[in-house]
């Protein structure tokens, strides 16, 4: 017999305190637990540092309950579509299969709470129902690498774009796999609340608060052996703590106590990126975070800090990386407070 998870909001759907964006998280029969448990632990969990102003969290049941879920759970919500239409934000777990079709009623509850002004955002499979309301046609989207070629065959107005982590459409946003699903979330707070606050629920969760690259580095790639991860920590953590520094590759891969081509191989193999362009990644990671801060640093003070050698080479691989400059990076930060 499965366990039961009684989810039972109060009388109103969002709780009165915070004060915050209203977070609403689908359910329904086929719950993808996984992609379920990372909105809840991004938006769902109090965090009192984050001060009044922290989400609001509330699950909404697409269909009549108990539902089934993954892991041998039955999961009973007391909230049903209407809750849509109070919500700021709405997530979309996993969908319970990729070909499955998605209910009427709430393709009709998400438009019309995305015309009310609502955010959608989708976690890994979950693209197969933002997909079936039709307000991704002519968009880019995401979703994980195995899933691309069935939603394209169904859907081609979307522009797909299966190498990514996530996209941001402004008001509609996806994910690729489970776990991409943490970087989109945490994409999400450091727009509303800042990177400093979006770092600190990086912590609490032991992940990254960036992961650069793509969904590319985790198709069909080769797992690295332990005593190889244990040579190559020490240096990505050396490389880190010193982006501001010229490291040479010899000097890198006399530290991992490896030949050059050797180092080489297993450090792509490793993070998916050659070293030279993980460096470049990993300053320009640096530089949006300065970018991002409320308290306006000049460029050149970002540059140095950074390890690019003037303003110049950092708005050349902003513009050749990123497809955007500095300046206008630091705009998009700049009124995206709650």
């Amino acid at each position: 017999m499965p366990f039961r998870v009684e989810i039972v909001p109060k009388t109103s759907a969002f709780p009165s305190t915070p004060s915050g964006p209203r977070v609403a998280v689908l359910a329904y029969d086929g719950l993808c637990t996984f992609e379920f448990g990372v909105a809840y632990e991004v938006f769902g969990l109090p965090r009192p540092e984050a001060g009044p102003l922290w989400y609001r969290y509330a699950v909404c049941a697409a269909e009549p309950g108990p539902l089934r879920a993954g892991g041998g759970l039955t999961v009973a919500v007391e909230g049903g579509l209407e809750v849509l239409a109070e919500a700021d934000l709405i997530v979309v777990p996993g969908w319970r299969a990729i070909d499955a079709p998605v209910p009427p009623d709430l393709v009709l509850a998400l438009r019309d709470a995305h015309a009310g002004g609502a955010r959608l955002m989708s976690l890994c499979s979950g693209l197969a129902v933002l997909a079936a309301t039709g307000l991704l046609d002519g968009r880019t989207a995401t979703t994980h690498w195995r899933y691309a070629a069935a939603i394209a065959a169904r859907h081609p107005a979307i522009a797909l774009d299966p190498g990514v982590l996530y996209v941001d459409e402004g008001r509609i946003l996806t994910a690729a796999g489970s776990a991409a699903g943490i970087d989109l979330c945490l994409h999400v707070v450091r727009g509303d609340f800042g990177p400093d606050l979006a770092n600190a629920v990086a912590r609490r969760l032991v992940v990254p608060p960036h992961r650069e690259g793509g969904q590319a580095q985790f198709i069909e790639a080769p797992v690295l052996r332990a005593h190889e991860a244990a040579r190559l920590g020490p240096v990505i953590d050396a490389m880190r703590a010193g982006l501001h520094e010229d490291r040479p590759l010899a000097a890198m891969a006399r530290l991992a106590g490896m030949s050059l081509r050797t180092f080489q191989r297993r450090f792509t193999a490793a993070t998916g990126l050659p070293p030279g362009e993980w460096i470049v990644a990993e300053r320009l990671r640096l530089a949006r975070e300065m970018l991002e801060r409320p308290a306006t640093v000049p460029l050149a003070e970002i540059a140095a800090a950074c390890g690019f050698r003037n303003p110049a080479g950092l708005r050349h691989h902003f513009r050749s990386r990123l497809g955007t400059s500095p300046a206008a990076y630091r705009r998009s930060f700049s009124g995206r407070r709650p």
